[in-house]
């Protein structure tokens, strides 16, 4: 005997592929959330610990500001007290140099030469005075250029006649360059020629 189905057996395949279908979607989308869940959460974790480090750095950035700033006035103050320092070492060494200037000017001014004004611009001496002739200028000037305080360049600056408590006299004017304490011949004579072209 022949048996047919008449039971709508493809609709019921179909109802349960289109199941399956929805089964499996359903459990692909929460597979999904879950993954999305599980990035998100790793991410977020990141962000926060980048987040905690990049405070951390800012905030030794705000400490390091504060000592380089604190390091720039300890450096000020160590210009400013060098440079008191120097001062101070430059007073000290120009004491003793004035004495020995004085004593060496009046061993080597001829008779007949004497000094209304001594100036000293660093290392240039501005002479003025009255001599009793231009010779006995010329003799003051080699005698400054032979001694060891001065460079040999003793410069004439000029001469007038005058006369003075019905004399008559020369009114000069001489410059001179000191050696400085401790300043070597060379440079000293370099610091002359310089001054001589200015």
């Amino acid at each position: 005997m022949i048996r047919i189905n008449l039971l709508p057996h493809r609709e019921e395949k179909r109802n349960e592929r289109r199941k399956q279908f929805y089964t499996v979607s359903a459990m692909m989308l929460m597979l999904g959330a879950v993954v999305w869940l599980l990035v998100h959460m790793i991410n977020a974790r990141h962000i926060d610990s980048q987040d905690a480090r990049n405070r951390y750095i800012e905030s030794e950035i705000g400490r390091l500001d504060d000592v380089i700033v604190e390091i720039k006035d300890l450096r000020g103050q160590i210009d400013r007290l060098l440079a008191r320092k120097q001062v101070i070492e430059t007073l000290e060494s120009n004491r003793a140099e004035t004495v020995h200037l004085f004593n060496e000017l009046s061993a080597r001014l001829p008779m007949g030469v004497y000094l209304s004004e001594v100036t000293q611009s660093d290392n240039r001496i501005a002479l003025k005075g009255y001599a009793q002739s231009n010779t006995l200028v010329s003799q003051l000037m080699v005698s400054l250029n032979e001694s060891p305080l001065f460079i040999g360049n003793a410069e004439f600056v000029n001469s007038e006649a005058e006369t003075l408590n019905s004399r008559r006299v020369f009114r000069f004017e001489v410059n001179a360059y000191i050696k400085h304490v401790g300043a070597p011949a060379d440079e000293a004579a370099a610091d002359a020629a310089a001054e001589q072209k200015g």
